[in-house]
């Protein structure tokens, strides 16, 4: 492996900004600082050099229904826009044992831009999975309460018994909250109704579902003493249910994501499918939004994630708005989004790098996200003069769109290293598929 010596770069850690210089060698950082020269020299001057991201909500279809979205064209996406590290599951193709986990890691090698950590799916009648999957290295258990994708939901009966498990495992779990009972009778409402316009997803899966949900796992959270990450947290009013059970002491934090900060409630009404994913956007104002934001300078949310869940325009159009998946496109653009929101004030640089890369890192105990000594050599180097306008026709995922196509967002992504080795440059991926599994460390 390569011995190198980035320069000059301004050094962004969760806790501040510094002018450094970082030695590696053999895939790890040996030295920060004021350091000697040796080996191959990166001039980072006039960038900042960040710890590569790491986004612990990705679903790329891999093995599975790969139409959709596989591993190498999800991690070029994911190494071009400064993410060196995932956890994925897909819902095609779901880890539910430690002999499907095996199956998994196998099928993978060779085929991932960065590393990766594997989520597992709890499925009611196979939650004595739980240990053997915890003891493989599964990063978390990945819970609905609700049927969704394919995948079905955990009444309170089978919650409760699953974060006993986890629990007793010293697991993590990520679980998405909407409420079976509320959903399941709107739809039914719906499509007796004759509904297929694109209105119709916001009451069918509506603010109250996700309350309900949020609080009924709250509650079972704190019963078991189970460690439980709430996903895509899409309103403040979920986020006082959350800090309640919080300060009670469960243990719980909230999940961001891009997409319930940039994108409106109306704009499904425009864009139809294109817009369907679940939970739906929720803004409806500039107050909204700004609140949403609050939230994240107050330190509600822990971390960012994308929820990659891409699927092609194609896809997203044939058929009514029933038949569309769920899901957006996000690894391509949620570091330069994020990137853009520091740089225009909405939070600081050190805050993105607390956000989506040490926070999530430390969350789910992977050795990942920081610049230090001893540490994995993932790297990402940004140009804050720069600027990216989104194109659907440089978007890397197979889903070859984005919903933020058009805009143009502050500053650029220079180049990523993982492991001490450039694997993206301008907007470009190698392609080169040294990514590793990354088990937690306990």
């Amino acid at each position: 492996m390569t011995t190198m010596t980035i320069k000059g770069g301004t050094l962004v850690s969760a806790s501040g900004q510094s002018r450094g210089d970082v030695l590696i060698d053999a895939g790890r950082i040996v030295a920060v600082g004021d350091v000697e020269t040796i080996g191959d020299v990166v001039n980072a001057s006039g960038q900042l050099v960040m710890p590569g991201m790491v986004d612990t909500h990705v679903h790329l279809m891999d093995p599975g229904e790969t139409d959709r979205e596989d591993f190498p064209f999800g991690t070029r996406a994911a190494a071009a826009r400064g993410v060196t590290t995932i956890v994925e599951h897909t819902h095609s193709h779901p880890v539910r044992s430690p002999q499907e986990l095996h199956e998994k890691r196998h099928h993978l090698e060779g085929r991932s831009n960065v590393d990766y950590g594997l989520a597992a799916h709890v499925w009611p009648d196979r939650i004595d999975q739980i240990a053997g999957l915890s003891a493989e290295g599964i990063s978390f258990f990945k819970i609905f309460t609700c049927d969704t994708h394919g995948v079905p939901g955990l009444n309170q009966e089978s919650l409760h018994a699953a974060l006993t498990a986890i629990a007793a495992a010293d697991g993590r779990c990520l679980i998405h909250n909407e409420d079976e009972v509320l959903t399941s009778e709107a739809e039914r409402r719906l499509r007796a109704a004759n509904r297929v316009d694109p209105a119709l997803l916001g009451e069918w899966r509506s603010r109250e579902a996700e309350l309900m949900a949020v609080t009924n796992s709250s509650a079972v959270v704190l019963d078991t003493g189970a460690k439980a990450t709430f996903a895509h947290v899409s309103t403040p009013d979920v986020l006082d249910v959350i800090d309640a059970y919080r300060d009670v002491g469960a243990d719980i934090v909230a999940e961001a994501c891009p997409q319930y900060f940039a994108l409106d409630e109306d704009e499904v009404n425009e864009h139809g499918a294109l817009r369907k994913f679940t939970p739906p956007a929720r803004i409806r104002s500039e107050s909204e939004r700004a609140e949403m934001w609050q939230a994240v300078k107050d330190r509600r949310f822990s971390h960012f994630s994308t929820d990659h869940a891409p699927s092609t325009i194609q896809q997203k159009t044939t058929g009514d708005f029933w038949d569309a998946p769920f899901g957006l496109p996000g690894l391509d653009t949620t570091m330069p989004f994020l990137i853009d929101a520091a740089l225009s004030g909405r939070m600081m640089m050190s805050d993105l790098v607390r956000l989506y890369a040490t926070g999530p890192a430390t969350r789910h105990r992977l050795p990942k996200g920081v610049i230090a000594e001893g540490a994995d050599a993932d790297i990402v180097l940004v140009d804050p003069e720069g600027s990216w306008t989104v194109r659907d026709e440089d978007i890397l995922s197979k889903a070859g769109w984005s919903p933020y196509s058009g805009r143009t967002f502050r500053g650029q992504i220079v180049a990523t290293y993982l492991r001490g080795e450039e694997v993206a440059r301008d907007g470009s991926c190698h392609d080169m598929r040294t990514g590793r599994f990354v088990r937690p460390v306990l």
